[in-house]
């Protein structure tokens, strides 16, 4: 398991980010709120930024994806972590209300939880200069009102968007299925429901691994995309019953209704991918006769008689079946995360409110010919 290897480990194979974070300024007086996946990825940034006299609050986005080893390694930094793995969600809920109380500077996020909370609440925002924001999702989150400071947006970049998003999410999405089953995709029908940067990179790998492969999309242009790129493409509801397995890729909500799943052919297996664990209608599927079938997946008994196999529970299956990215291929997205934090902590304050694409001079520092 990647929180067995040791963080020398991983700074060894992260120079990168290593590079973005010797990098930082001082960061004395600065106190840093942030929502994320806690793996042991992350703490090479938790270690960095706390040497650099930043005050953290951490807590997660996800609480599926928590490793309560790796939390109790950025309590060591000094940081204040409240996140614990599978924390129902009233917890998590006052986790995220918790760090605002601790009164945070500047915010760095995934999945907009912290400033989602302020807008919903409708209630005087706090001094907060800057944040970041990391995920598709986020940014959806973040349409119409926005808060009263910038909002640097790094799902979009192309090293991000086209790097993480479109070659490792897939590929490591595959392996956890691949190891967790001892199953492969030979002679089955793969259905990818989006096809935004995630889901093609879903589709291309399930391809390479030996899945015949479909792609449900809404989106008209995204659609056509799919089908200039080969693929069987249509509506979720029409290519569904024709799957033997079904990944979501799309941070939405319900993108694979129950209504669909109650329809699938005996012994679908349900996958997702994406940053939201409701992209499958879960509800429903409680109060179904279910077995444990293997460690990371649930059986669950359809009222028509036939089953259908859930990964993980719905939550993200390459990180909570397998270990997310290779150390190597996160190096690039921590340090333009670490890019990121130093940009809305310096001059990144002075933009104005609304979301931002993070400029190409801060998040190119992080490239790999980048002087």
């Amino acid at each position: 398991m990647m929180s067995e290897i040791t963080p020398t480990w991983a700074n060894a194979h992260m120079p990168r980010t290593a590079r973005a974070v010797e990098n930082l300024p001082d960061m004395t007086g600065i106190r840093l709120a942030m929502s994320m996946h806690l793996d042991m990825k992350m703490q090479p940034l938790v270690e960095g930024l706390a040497k650099r006299g930043a005050a953290l609050y951490v807590t997660t986005c996800n609480p599926a994806t928590v490793r309560n080893d790796v939390a109790d390694a950025m309590r060591a930094t000094g940081a204040r972590v409240e996140a614990y793995k599978d924390m129902p969600e009233d917890d998590w809920r006052a986790a995220i209300r918790a760090g605002l109380d601790w009164g945070p500077t500047h915010l760095c996020e995934m999945g907009a939880d912290f400033t989602h909370m302020l807008l919903s609440e409708g209630a005087p925002m706090p001094a907060i200069k800057a944040g970041l924001e990391a995920t598709g999702s986020g940014i959806n989150r973040l349409q119409g009102a926005l808060p009263p400071w910038p909002i640097f947006n790094w799902d979009d970049l192309p090293v991000k968007e086209g790097l993480h998003n479109r070659h490792m999410v897939g590929l490591t999405t595959w392996n956890a299925f691949f190891t967790r089953t001892l199953l492969s995709l030979h002679e089955k029908t793969v259905l990818v429901v989006g096809y935004g940067s995630v889901g093609q990179g879903l589709a291309a790998s399930a391809r390479a691994f030996g899945g015949a492969v479909m792609v449900a999309e809404i989106d008209p242009a995204r659609l056509l995309q799919a089908r200039y790129d080969g693929w069987i493409a249509g509506p979720v509801a029409a290519l569904a019953p024709l799957a033997d397995v079904i990944v979501t890729g799309t941070g939405a909500h319900h993108v694979l209704p129950f209504s669909v799943i109650e329809r699938l052919k005996d012994g679908c297996f349900l996958l997702n991918a994406g940053h939201r664990i409701d992209e499958i209608e879960l509800a429903p599927l409680a109060d179904l006769p279910k077995i444990r079938a293997l460690p990371s997946v649930t059986t669950y008994r359809l009222g028509s008689g036939t089953s259908v196999h859930l990964f993980v529970d719905g939550a993200m299956a390459n990180l909570v079946g397998g270990e997310g990215d290779s150390l190597n291929a996160f190096d690039m997205t921590l340090a333009v995360m670490a890019e990121g934090i130093g940009h809305i902590v310096g001059g990144g304050e002075a933009a104005e409110s609304g979301v931002h694409l993070l400029p190409r001079a801060v998040w190119e520092r992080a490239c790999p010919d980048a002087a």
